[in-house]
């Protein structure tokens, strides 16, 4: 995520190196660079202006005092302008004071709005809601088909009906939700290729008629500018609340990030960092400020984690840890735990240093089914006692999983190496724990 544009900011930064104070002279070159990577990025162009002249006013002048060095400082600046940039005083979903809230989901077709309504519905779900999926989009062959399947794996029920015009499903979707208790209603839109009349003439109609609490538009965050443009011609129209931005994790520039809140006016609501169900975050401006500057991003990575880790589990692990207890079939647990909370480098990326660590590292989440194939191969006993693995039980072993006795006994080692670190934590030998870190297998330089 941003990792372009990180590596451009932080080779503009290192300009400022073994400078005693930030002038308009020594910064010049520095924000040049900066201006290029933002731009580079598919940032407005307004918008960067605007931004580097802000950035230029507060840094100008700064002094450098103890051991903080001018591009630390010129960072602190930076930081508090992304901040400014993206932040916004309603940046929480809205909510009725009366159920049901009416949530208006609108985008291009191929923006991820249907999945987008799935991920909210399981959102709300956590939240203690009861949300209503609404398929309102009649046009696009099996999106109605495609919201029942998500509906079902979220066992969140989908309202539709057969020959009737996404006006009138809308409009009755509110009674049906009244009826069965459902406090939230997740109005899945229309989209097109393209914007065309109709189908904004007919968001807007919906939108008249229902008067939702929220009008959300989905948008690809890879499209850069184009989704700003995208989103200032519907909130014309639709009178948008907030924007939620997908496909966040794959290779995204910034533009679309750093741009919207600006050029629209309308806070970033959400973001959806995965295909899964439950990638979908809270847009918090000074978490993704962090991201982009390469700081970052531990409170996020702690809600994942508290998300997925259940306490009572967590405590037995930890007495087992203490009791030089831990085994494979704890190990695989844990392995299961980490792939729920998403990709490994996006995780490792959250990580305050962990950007820098992994530069030019090539880390494969294929790695992990690997190792639970191996695992998986053995019978209980083995698991709980891995001394037992001789080499007939080994080659069994990688013959069923797929893989070399090479890779057997590669994670065997490497299992064996945790315990041992395992153990050292628990007698609180930090020093002797720093000096048997290895790289793990799946990261290649």
């Amino acid at each position: 995520m941003f990792e372009s544009l990180q590596t451009k900011i932080e080779s503009a930064l290192k300009r400022l190196r073994g400078q005693s104070k930030i002038t308009e002279e020594n910064i010049e070159e520095a924000l040049r660079e900066v201006r290029r990577a933002l731009l580079d990025a598919d940032v407005n162009f307004s918008v960067v202006k605007d931004f580097i002249e802000d950035v230029k006013t507060k840094a100008v002048g700064l002094e450098v005092k103890g051991n903080i060095l001018p591009g630390q400082l010129i960072v602190k600046v930076i930081y508090d302008e992304l901040v400014a940039l993206m932040s916004s005083d309603k940046q929480e979903a809205a909510f009725a004071s009366h159920a049901p809230s009416i949530i208006l989901v609108a985008g291009l077709q191929g923006s991820g709005k249907t999945t987008f309504c799935g991920k909210l519905a399981g959102f709300l779900r956590k939240k203690g809601k009861q949300p209503l999926l609404v398929a309102a989009d009649i046009y696009r062959p099996a999106a109605i088909d495609q919201l029942k399947m998500l509906g079902d794996s979220l066992h969140t029920p989908v309202f539709t009906l057969e020959g009737k015009n996404p006006v009138e499903i809308a409009v009755e979707s509110i009674a049906y939700a009244r009826k069965y208790g459902r406090d939230a209603i997740i109005i899945d839109t229309a989209g097109r290729l393209t914007i065309d009349e109709d189908m904004m003439r007919e968001a807007e109609e919906i939108s008249n008629r229902v008067k939702p609490h929220e009008t959300l538009f989905v948008c690809d965050a890879m499209t850069g500018q184009d989704a700003v443009n995208t989103a200032k011609a519907f909130h014309e129209r639709l009178n948008l609340t907030g924007v939620v931005l997908t496909k966040l994790d794959g290779d995204t520039r910034g533009g679309a990030a750093l741009s919207i809140r600006k050029v629209v006016g309308k806070p970033i609501k959400f973001v959806g960092t995965g295909e899964k169900m439950d990638a979908l975050e809270v847009f918090h401006a000074n978490r993704i400020a962090s991201r982009i500057l390469g700081m970052g991003d531990v409170l996020t990575l702690v809600e994942k984690a508290q998300q997925e880790i259940d306490d009572e589990e967590a405590a037995k692990l930890e007495e087992k840890i203490r009791k030089n207890q831990f085994t494979l079939q704890d190990f695989l647990s844990q392995l299961r735990t980490i792939r729920k909370m998403g990709s490994l480098r996006d995780l490792l990326g959250m990580i305050p240093g962990m950007d820098k660590a992994m530069h030019g590292l090539q880390i494969d989440d294929r790695a992990f089914s690997k190792i639970e194939a191996i695992i998986l191969s053995m019978t209980p006993e083995e698991r709980n006692n891995p001394k037992i693995l001789n080499g007939s039980r080994r080659q069994r072993i990688a013959r069923g999983s797929g893989s070399t006795m090479q890779d057997v006994n590669r994670l065997l080692k490497q299992f064996e190496d945790m315990q041992k670190m395992m153990k050292m934590m628990a007698s609180g030998n930090k020093a002797q724990i720093m000096r048997n870190l290895k790289m793990p297998t799946g990261f290649r330089r």
